[in-house]
């Protein structure tokens, strides 16, 4: 080229230097897990059919709480606003032991986070439990991984019909099932039993199962591991619950890697001088995962924590004639020190973060514990009328009314005797009774709450302002449980 030649410079394409972005959404990839066996696989199964086991069998329990209460054991009366948990019964004041229960279970959820990683969402969350069931249901009707994804290439037949209805089938009794036994829990399951079998259920009962089918069927059956990605909070909490020395799925890539497929002609010793490990790129570990990750890829959000990975390497492990746990339920702190030869340190189940957990729960499961021996059997609201405010009488006293309602949680009809402190000249009458007294005798039925009105009349001279602070007390009969009190004001001009 001569010297003198222009020289012509090439802009750079635009598409080149510019690449689409990656799209926000991933299209879907079905995921066909694989069977396994193994130890985990044992331990989901077992875990699986007791939990199973016993969302179905609870509601149909019994438990006598003498004449007039229901008597199914475990039974959330939304109608009568009444928890039933075998002797226990709690009522809508009892409100905070739900909130402590759901306490209880979020710290308990962090303590198990941190020592075994994901352990919830591998073996004991709903989600799990119910797709695991469906997948089972699926490999039954339709085979293993192969030839799951065989049949949906398949075209069209009546092979192909028949398979798809049954697993439909099967997967919509159980999804029905699950609907009848989540509404079994809030009314006696019984007698919902019988109704939906004489098609004579309430338009709500019905519709309520048909909800809880509709989800089951669509997550169970179909969104599967993307309720994981992206509908459930707690894998993206769950990263501020691990820490070093949290048992979590690991793959010892110092040992595995270089991986390649292992030739029939070739032996370990071969391997080794050419750099290669024990994985063998089988991608079992893929093939078996119920989320379809990879787990040489290092500790993914996707992962559920279950283990099945685990069990499928073994047994490759094991018919390859290699050490097992090449993929093992480990600590990042130990994988590190393995990885550069030296000795790990022994797993430590008490370090300050499973300490602090451990005394919340000590806490607040004490103070479950004492509010529960010291719950008591007796309660009083007190509502004062606001229109009017107060009345001036003939006689110069001032009257205010309440409405006091008495709720009565024994199984006995229960007296009380009702006073009222803060003004000592004040008289108490029930409405429509012209006696007036210092106190009043009320009764209430048994797991009852009974309304009374009554009129509070004190000297306009007594009163010390306009507004006085008085407080109600409620003392039953004697050994008939602790007084119940409630805050309220008098009004005067």
């Amino acid at each position: 080229m001569p010297s003198d030649a222009p020289i012509i410079t090439r802009r750079p394409d635009h598409a080149a230097a510019n690449p689409d972005p990656p799209p926000a959404y991933a299209p879907h990839r079905k995921i066909h897990p694989k069977a396994v066996r193994g130890r985990y696989r044992r331990m989901k199964t077992v875990l699986g059919v007791v939990l199973l086991a016993l969302f179905a069998v609870l509601p149909w329990l019994r438990w006598d709480r003498g004449p007039g209460l229901p008597d199914q054991a475990v039974l959330f009366d939304l109608g009568s606003q009444r928890f039933y948990i075998f002797a226990l019964q709690l009522w809508p004041q009892h409100v905070y032991y739900i909130t402590g229960v759901m306490i209880i279970a979020a710290i308990g959820l962090f303590l198990a986070t941190a020592l075994g990683g994901r352990v919830w969402c591998g073996f004991t969350c709903p989600q799990t439990v119910w797709t695991d069931l469906f997948v089972w249901v699926e490999r039954r009707v339709e085979g293993d991984r192969g030839d799951r994804i065989r049949l949906d290439k398949h075209p069209w037949t009546a092979g192909w019909l028949a398979k798809k209805t049954v697993k439909h089938a099967a997967w919509l009794a159980v999804s029905l099932v699950t609907g009848f036994l989540g509404i079994a829990y809030l009314t006696d399951a019984p007698a919902l039993a019988v109704d939906l079998l004489r098609f004579d259920a309430s338009a709500l009962a019905a519709g309520s199962v048909l909800f809880i089918a509709a989800c089951t069927y669509a997550m169970a059956g179909f969104m599967r591991e993307q309720m994981c990605f992206y509908v459930c909070p707690w894998p993206r909490i769950q990263a501020a619950m691990l820490d070093e020395e949290s048992l979590v799925v690991t793959y010892q890539d110092w040992r595995g890697e270089g991986r390649a497929p292992l030739r029939k002609s070739e032996g370990w010793d071969t391997r080794t001088h050419k750099g290669q490990g024990d994985c063998i790129d089988c991608d079992q570990c893929v093939q078996v995962c119920p989320t379809g990750i990879d787990i040489r890829d290092g500790i993914q959000m996707e992962c559920i924590g279950c283990g099945l990975c685990v069990d499928a390497c073994n047994d490759v492990m094991a018919r390859i004639g290699r050490p097992g746990d090449l993929i093992r339920f480990d600590t990042l702190t130990a994988q590190a020190a393995k990885a550069t030869g030296t000795p790990p340190a022994r797993y430590r189940l008490i370090r300050p973060r499973t300490i602090v957990y451990g005394l919340m729960l000590v806490v607040v499961g004490g103070v479950m514990a004492i509010a529960l021996a010291m719950k008591s059997s007796n309660d009083v609201s007190v509502l004062r009328d606001r229109a009017p405010l107060f009345v001036t009488l003939t006689d110069g006293r001032i009257q205010n009314a309440y409405t006091i309602k008495i709720s009565n949680m024994s199984l006995t009809e229960r007296h009380y005797r009702l006073t009222l402190s803060g003004l000592p000249q004040a008289s108490l009458s029930l409405s429509g009774d012209g006696s007036e007294a210092g106190e009043l005798s009320l009764s209430a039925r048994a797991n009852a709450v009974e309304t009374y009105r009554i009129q509070v009349r004190v000297p306009q001279a007594a009163l010390p302002a306009s507004s006085t602070p008085v407080t109600v007390t409620l003392t039953p009969d004697t050994g008939a449980g602790q007084p119940a009190r409630h805050d309220s004001v008098f009004l005067a001009p």
